[in-house]
C-alpha cells in the first residue's frame, strides 16, 4: 500500500484529558508518530484517553 505524504500545512493535533488538573487540552504536533506517542503517555489509568485528529486547514476563499 503506497504512504501518503503529509502537506506542508497538515498537522495533528491531540486532545486528551490532564489527569493533574481535570482539564481537557490540546496538543498540535508536525508528525503522526508524535502525536501518537503523547496520546499513550496520556491514558496512564481507566479515567484517561486522548483522541487524535489529523488538520488539514483548508485554502482561504477570496473576498468578493
Amino acid at each position: 500500500m503506497e504512504q501518503q505524504q503529509a502537506s506542508a500545512a497538515e498537522y495533528w493535533e491531540v486532545t486528551y484529558l490532564d489527569g493533574d488538573c481535570g482539564r481537557i487540552r490540546t496538543e498540535s504536533f508536525e508528525d503522526a508518530a508524535s502525536a501518537e506517542r503523547f496520546a499513550c503517555r496520556q491514558v496512564r489509568d481507566q479515567d484517561g484517553w486522548a483522541v487524535i485528529d489529523v488538520v488539514r486547514p483548508t485554502a482561504a476563499r477570496a473576498a468578493a
